[in-house]
């Protein structure tokens, strides 16, 4: 009876799988690089092992049984587990294993997006067996999370510090006013004025941007949007103005669909950095990561006092 598995008994299942995926031992022969007879020799050793006949074969072709079927499964699975087994262990030896926890504010530009995929395939190239683990929210609730340690760093904008974490500056972004093609704006003059503006009704974030309120101060706010998404479904609504990362909009200005305000006299940049929690590269994985990113932008120091990845 198969009580327990020797090396043996995992080449003869082995043996038996290539039977099963050739559909028989004919094709199996030049598989497993041995004659019919050989083959036909391990079966039957391994059915002896197991107690039940596994498959039909002789002049009648090649068939499973009932129970050479569900044995099938099994077995797969047992390699499977096997080679599992195998990977795990090979893993133990590498110098970064883990789990990295990544937090984006999401809506980057396709440049920035190619940059943190360069530093992500510079960091696979390390001695690695890591998992990556990204997540997309508002900045304060990247925060804290990176506070409360359910991320190991966050990307995105952060307009002030949280006590604990570092903050370096990796790239800015371009905002622009908008509004849709339906908007009274949308075919006025060339030249827009601070009274134009501020006589419409208005997109307000749910996080604050100071940038943003000084450039315009008070305005008629009737709208407020937590992501760049849902800004974008009221700006093209064609009944609220506001704010957009540049390179988000473009694509709908190319369309037709959005026109953007005072390019020039009412834009401005914002810059979005890498947060982690003081001490947090103290994780080998997180350090690495943090060399490779900050390599990527060409960044040597971090902007608080105490160094957190540099």
């Amino acid at each position: 009876m198969f009580s327990n598995t020797s090396d043996l008994d995992l080449r003869l299942v082995r043996v038996f799988l290539a039977v099963v995926d050739a559909r028989g031992i004919t094709a199996a022969e030049a598989t497993l690089g041995v004659r019919q007879s050989t083959i036909s020799s391990q079966l039957s050793a391994l059915e002896a092992r197991v107690g039940f006949t596994l498959c039909e074969r002789g002049r009648g072709g090649f068939r499973l049984t009932s129970k050479g079927e569900r044995f099938v499964a099994s077995a797969r699975a047992l390699l499977a587990a096997t080679s599992q087994f195998v990977a795990q262990v090979r893993d133990i030896d590498r110098k970064l294993v883990g789990t990295l926890s990544i937090g984006l504010i999401g809506q980057a530009s396709q440049v920035e997006n190619a940059r943190l995929a360069e530093a992500i395939g510079a960091f696979r190239k390390r001695d690695q067996a890591v998992r990556f683990a990204m997540r997309v929210a508002p900045p304060q609730e990247l925060e804290e999370s990176l506070v409360n340690q359910q991320l190991d760093l966050a990307i995105g904008y952060f307009w002030h510090r949280v006590a604990g974490l570092t903050y370096t500056e990796l790239f800015s972004e371009r905002q622009v006013i908008c509004c849709g093609r339906g908007h009274p704006l949308f075919h006025a003059e060339p030249h827009v004025t601070l009274d134009d503006l501020r006589a419409h009704d208005w997109i307000w974030r749910s996080y604050p941007v100071p940038e943003e309120l000084a450039s315009i101060g008070e305005r008629q706010v009737t709208a407020i949007a937590d992501s760049i998404d849902a800004a974008t479904v009221l700006i093209l609504s064609g009944s609220h103005i506001g704010y957009l990362p540049e390179h988000h909009a473009q694509s709908f200005e190319q369309r037709g669909l959005i026109r953007v305000l005072g390019r020039s006299a009412f834009g401005f940049d914002v810059p979005l950095h890498l947060a982690i929690k003081r001490g947090a590269a103290d994780k080998p994985i997180v350090r690495a990561f943090c060399d490779d990113l900050l390599n990527v932008y060409g960044a040597r120091v971090l902007e608080q006092e105490e160094p957190a990845c540099a």
